[in-house]
């Protein structure tokens, strides 16, 4: 067992750092709807479901296959921008529909938490009777959808010894990267990003100082539904599969990986999100894939047990550029 997880250490170390990118991106839409609502979005994992097929469509729009190079990097991207786009808009739809009636209401929170698990659920089931087989037209295999359209040609780029990075592993490592960088510098250097921040410390102090909040809160999901879409366009370039419960163990992960981080704070989504993936590739090389899993829930909670805040443990409203 030990033996095997030396052999595979630099194979699971690079799909660990590419799958906790993922993992961030889609926490990241958490964390700040956390920070600025106190509310976990538990819709959002459908978000990136959505997200998923629009990466999808465009792959198929484009009518391409075993890319590479430069060529991938653009396909990639553009499936990325659509994505996010889509994705986008849903979260902003979402807010409107599931959470701002009850937010003028004055709503607790509870009753939030269960419309976002309506929500969930609506969605889930919009895109599995209708979307899917009347649009998309693709068949239903135990629950599944099986057909996708291939792309990647995957190649190594980076190749000495035993460290071998594939060119879809390094660009989704890398672009997951700089897309966590410029959300980190929108929200600490722009006034729409200072107004989020506001917003998550004190709403009325906020709205005193001449903050619309309803501005801020739209944003926030916008930005939350466009990385979720960004981060469904790096899941499809590395599964290269869309199906309408893609979200749901995602989703629970990318949520604890939040958590683990710090919710609330976004660079922490990045630091949970990287631990994440590399303890549950770690795990896979130790105990086999059935206990991934496992491995990596458990991580959350000894971490929760000695650091109950998480591992960076700072809020969105506390950070500094």
């Amino acid at each position: 067992m030990f033996s095997d997880f030396i052999h595979q250490f630099w194979p699971s170390t690079i799909d660990g750092l590419s799958l906790g990118a993922v993992y961030a991106l889609v926490a990241l839409g958490y964390t700040m709807v956390y920070g600025v609502l106190r509310l976990i979005n538990f819709a959002h994992a459908d978000i990136f479901m959505v997200g998923t097929f629009a990466a999808m469509w465009t792959v198929k729009t484009m009518g391409v296959s075993n890319l590479g190079g430069f060529a991938l990097v653009g396909a990639i991207l553009l499936s990325a921008l659509v994505a996010g786009t889509v994705s986008g808009g849903g979260a902003v739809l979402l807010e409107l529909v599931a959470y701002r009636p009850l937010r003028k209401r004055g709503a607790s929170r509870l009753a939030a938490l269960i419309s976002a698990i309506g929500a969930s659920i609506v969605i889930e089931q919009l895109f599995a009777t209708i979307v899917v087989p009347k649009v998309f037209g693709l068949p239903k295999e135990g629950g599944k959808i099986s057909q996708a359209y291939h792309f990647v040609h995957r190649t190594n780029v980076i190749d000495i010894g035993p460290i071998k990075v594939a060119n879809d592993r390094l660009i989704i490592f890398v672009g997951a990267i700089l897309i966590m960088i410029a959300l980190d510098q929108f929200v600490n250097r722009t006034k729409l990003g200072r107004g989020i921040r506001a917003t998550a410390q004190d709403p009325e102090s906020a709205v005193l100082m001449g903050v619309n909040i309803d501005r801020v809160v739209t944003a926030t999901f916008l930005v939350g539904g466009v990385m979720a879409g960004a981060a469904a366009a790096l899941y499809y370039a590395r599964f290269e599969e869309a199906w309408y419960f893609a979200g749901f163990l995602l989703g629970i992960k990318a949520f604890t990986a939040a958590v683990l981080g710090g919710i609330g704070n976004i660079r922490g989504a990045l630091v949970g999100g990287v631990v994440l993936g590399l303890f549950e590739s770690y795990g896979s090389s130790l105990f086999g894939s059935q206990w991934k899993d496992v491995v990596a829930f458990s991580v959350l909670i000894l971490v929760l047990m000695f650091r109950p805040t998480g591992i960076l443990g700072e809020s969105l409203q506390q950070a500094r550029a």
